[in-house]
């Protein structure tokens, strides 16, 4: 396709080199990451041998995702796709708050990386140096500060991968993908050689911490953060030779063969569990972080066996565990500066983020931004247990725009070209957001605490920022409306659950609405009609957050110990309030003027477009 007009510029410098198979083993090298070492042990805290339950309706759930993106990511394979293609669909003010949340998802998930590889190395560092590396409390490790300059340096190893260009980065991240892929399916083999039967009836049977932790442990152990590696096809699309076929394989495949070896890699962990040796009473599922396998728990498991050869090969594991979290770590770093080039196209972020560096082809500054981003994250969570739940569902909000844009792409653009065709998208699309809006709801009221109060400040940045460069608002009042709105919300925030609390939860949580509320009101008010035209197209995501939230607290992943609506039935109205979200999305979606100028050639009919 083309390139036609200043927002397709940057497209047209990047490299166009990645195969098939490079693009596939992208997404498997982002998803076998730092969530193969460390999930098995945090998802069965949660949820004890059921948790195998939870990685097939994970992947299920990613796939539906997936199938989404397929379709649109062939359609309009583009560097940095999944936070731009909601300004194609929505406009850009929802286009904002999506590419804000997955900023956060990605940096967060370069910081996880980094902080895997230190954890990970904690136990044999100390043993030959005496240096501590980490520290281990009631009920996770967390990094010390020469644990925590550990994982700066290994952000730096980062950056230089990506900074050589794309086409050493294909090649190279390649042939560490295959080295990923063998070590999880040695270890699983090797595993069951010190395979116990006991531990999935004898401690509580099957379900020991009840069928809700199932779903809660698909958002916040890890599981759903090592299957959004998924997204790297579509994110790095743009950059590949034939993306009309290689994003299909890359999504969905990745998920697919990666879900098998977690599967088989969460069964054998669980049998080879050894209570005395963790220095647990038999049974404590719920005190698996705090145990002494926190730091290294399938090398741990390996070495507990007493079976010389696991011993032996729990060396190649320690390898690995360098290896799979920073092939992972370098790829999301490269994923997150090409979604701040995203929003550098369509005038989120300053536009010298969407410059591309003549040398490497790659854009430079946004992997400087995310070097700095990353190492901040390492103040408030240090360590991996701590940042897993955030950065998780952060990432998991941008995806509820997968569906929606796909059909409303359908509807403004009929005659575009789509090499693949998603059959059955009238029930698959529905699924696909119900998959993102239940996991969301599923990660539970403390998660959603911090997601909740970090992705709407967006709103604030839009007004001062997005809004008056696109001629949306004027500068003079979107400043005042964007600092009013800031003030008030971070104020909330303190007095709320995140700071001292002393405001109860329905004080809280209406003085927060109130907030919102005021805000449209007044960027309504002030706006353009095309402005206030991108405010409706985007409600529903600050709703149905908003809603999510107060659900949280009174259903079966809240605070409280008998939930006025307790599992399945909190879940059921999570679901029928994410289906009412999903029509409002697909109704309130239009032809902006981005994707008129995206689609513009001759053999396409042009979308006609109101802006």
């Amino acid at each position: 396709m083309a390139a036609h007009g200043p927002i397709e510029d940057g497209d047209a410098k990047l490299r166009k080199t990645l195969s098939a198979q490079q693009l596939l083993f992208i997404s498997i090298g982002s998803i076998i990451g730092s969530g193969w070492l460390f999930a098995v042990l945090a998802a069965g805290s949660v949820a004890g041998p059921s948790v195998i339950i939870s990685w097939v309706l994970a992947a299920v759930l990613v796939t539906f995702m997936a199938l989404n993106y397929a379709e649109t990511g062939a359609m309009l394979p583009r560097s940095g796709g999944i936070a731009r293609y909601p300004y194609l669909t929505h406009g850009g003010y929802l286009g904002f708050v999506l590419s804000w949340s997955m900023l956060l998802g990605g940096i967060t998930t370069v910081s996880t990386e980094a902080l895997a590889v230190v954890q990970y190395a904690a136990g044999y560092v100390a043993s030959w140096t005496g240096i501590q590396l980490t520290t281990v409390g009631e009920s996770s490790a967390s990094l010390t500060t020469a644990g925590r300059l550990c994982a700066v340096l290994l952000m730096l190893i980062f950056f230089a991968v990506n900074v050589f260009g794309i086409r050493f980065f294909g090649r190279f991240n390649h042939w560490i993908g295959w080295w990923k892929l063998i070590l999880p399916i040695l270890t699983f083999i090797l595993l069951f050689f010190a395979f116990h039967g006991s531990n999935f009836s004898a401690f509580g049977g099957f379900t020991p911490r009840g069928s809700g932790a199932i779903f809660n442990a698909i958002a916040v152990s890890g599981i759903v953060f090592a299957f959004q590696g998924f997204r790297e096809g579509v994110n790095f699309g743009g950059e590949s030779r034939k993306p009309q076929r290689d994003i299909l394989v890359a999504t969905v495949g990745s998920v697919a063969i990666c879900a098998v070896i977690f599967v088989l890699l969460q069964v054998a962990f669980i049998g080879a569990l050894d209570w005395p040796d963790m220095g647990l009473r038999s049974g404590d599922w719920a005190g698996l972080k705090g145990g002494h396998w926190a730091d290294q728990p399938l090398y741990s498991a390996l070495n507990a066996s007493g079976i010389a050869l696991l011993g032996a090969f729990g060396a190649f594991l320690l390898v690995d565990a360098a290896i799979s979290p920073a092939g992972t770590g370098w790829v999301y770093m490269g994923d997150t500066a090409r979604t701040l080039y995203g929003m550098a196209v369509h005038g989120s972020v300053p536009r010298v983020f969407a410059r591309i560096s003549d040398r490497f082809r790659v854009p430079a500054l946004g992997l400087i931004a995310c070097l700095v981003g990353g190492c901040v994250f390492f103040l408030p969570f240090p360590g991996w247990y701590m940042l897993i739940g955030f950065t998780s569902s952060t990432a998991v909000v941008t995806y509820l725009a997968a569906a929606p844009q796909l059909q409303v792409m359908r509807r403004t653009a009929p005659d575009a070209e789509r090499p693949f065709l998603l059959r059955g998208a009238a029930v698959f699309s529905p699924l696909g957001f119900l998959a993102a809006s239940m996991i969301l709801y599923w990660s539970g009221y403390s998660v959603l605490q911090g997601v909740v109060a970090s992705v709407l400040l967006a709103l604030p940045i839009y007004a001062w920022y997005q809004g008056p460069r696109s001629g949306r608002i004027g500068r003079t009042s979107g400043r005042v409306i964007g600092g009013v709105f800031l003030l008030t919300w971070i104020a909330t925030q303190v007095i709320g659950p995140l700071g001292t609390q002393s405001l109860p939860f329905w004080g809280f949580w209406l003085l927060g609405a109130a907030e919102l509320a005021l805000y449209t009101l007044a960027m309504r008010r002030a706006c353009t009609e095309s402005g206030r035209r991108e405010l409706r197209s985007g409600a529903w995501v600050v709703a149905l957050l908003v809603v999510l939230y107060l659900l949280s607290r009174f259903g079966a992943y809240g605070e409280l110990t008998h939930p006025p609506i307790p599992f399945p039935y909190d879940s059921l109205v999570a679901a029928a309030l994410g289906l009412a979200a999903y029509y409002w999305a697909v109704h309130s979606g239009y032809a902006t003027r981005e994707l008129h100028e995206m689609l513009e050639k001759p053999t396409t009919r042009r979308v006609r477009a109101h802006d």
